[in-house]
């Protein structure tokens, strides 16, 4: 596990599963043979070191009368899944009533395909295992909750061009990906631009970066390199974030022109 949160949840839910499976007098063999697991994962999933699927619990649930308390722990489990960093960000992605994101080298997390995300795990090195790949993609996938919120925020996306020529997973994964920006950026709260790679002028070339404004005023950075990433507190230096996002956002395409642009691209065949 990676935190300390993740772990005090699997470690809540094992203790759980435990005094379900103790008071309905069964043993570890015998709960894993009545819901099709091993006697391993059983004890792995009762001592907090293994994730339990949602099969898992359901049928737990089921098999030692629980009531639907079991099943009830699907989602703090799920959320457990998810790295720190991920959490971390989704929590001020709902906390957010404005985010302005800028992306240098792949489609914005929150703008992916599931198909498109797979494929960019699937190109980490050194390679990560498929359960990996599963739980970062489910990960990401889980943050476009912030699309569906009431009220709305208001989200704006600047893509350099070369993300949206480069096949990440081949053509056919990319043609969907544009797609399915056109698709998003039709929504009212939602405008997507496009930075021409023949622009001269560029205030971006410091790499992807995006600034959040939060419920309580509150404004924030959020930046990302190589093997870390940082949220920015310090006023200044959001300050610094948010006067660069805006001048990426006025040297870029204008949304419509961007729309155009991308559905330029399709037309392609790309």
């Amino acid at each position: 596990m990676e935190d300390e949160e993740a772990e005090a949840v699997l470690r809540a839910v094992g203790r759980q599963i435990k005094a379900w499976r103790e008071s309905a007098g069964m043993r570890q063999p015998e709960l894993g043979a009545a819901i099709g697991y091993s006697t391993e994962m059983v004890s792995s999933v009762e001592r907090g070191r293994r994730v339990p699927k949602p099969d898992f619990l359901d049928r737990s649930d089921e098999v030692l009368n629980a009531g639907g308390k079991l099943s009830a722990m699907k989602e703090d489990v799920e959320r457990a899944r998810y790295p720190k960093k991920v959490r971390d960000l989704q929590k001020l992605e709902e906390e957010s009533v404005e985010l302005g994101a800028y992306s240098v080298l792949n489609v914005h997390g929150l703008l992916q395909t599931p198909e498109y995300a797979q494929a960019l795990y699937a190109m980490r090195r050194p390679a990560l295992t498929e359960e990996e790949i599963s739980r970062h993609v489910a990960a990401r996938m889980a943050r476009k909750e912030v699309f569906e919120r009431v009220p709305p925020p208001h989200l704006t996306f600047v893509q350099e061009e070369a993300t949206l020529r480069r096949p990440v997973g081949g053509r056919l994964v990319l043609r969907r990906q544009l797609e399915h920006l056109l698709e998003v950026g039709e929504l009212r709260n939602v405008e997507i631009q496009v930075m021409p790679t023949r622009w001269e002028d560029h205030a971006g070339v410091s790499g992807s970066f995006r600034v959040l404004k939060l419920r309580s005023g509150v404004a924030m950075g959020y930046v990302t390199a190589e093997l870390f990433s940082r949220v920015i507190s310090d006023p200044r230096e959001v300050l610094t974030l948010e006067m660069r996002y805006g001048m990426i956002r006025a040297q870029a395409l204008a949304p419509r022109d961007s729309l155009a642009f991308i559905k330029d691209l399709l037309g392609e065949g790309t």
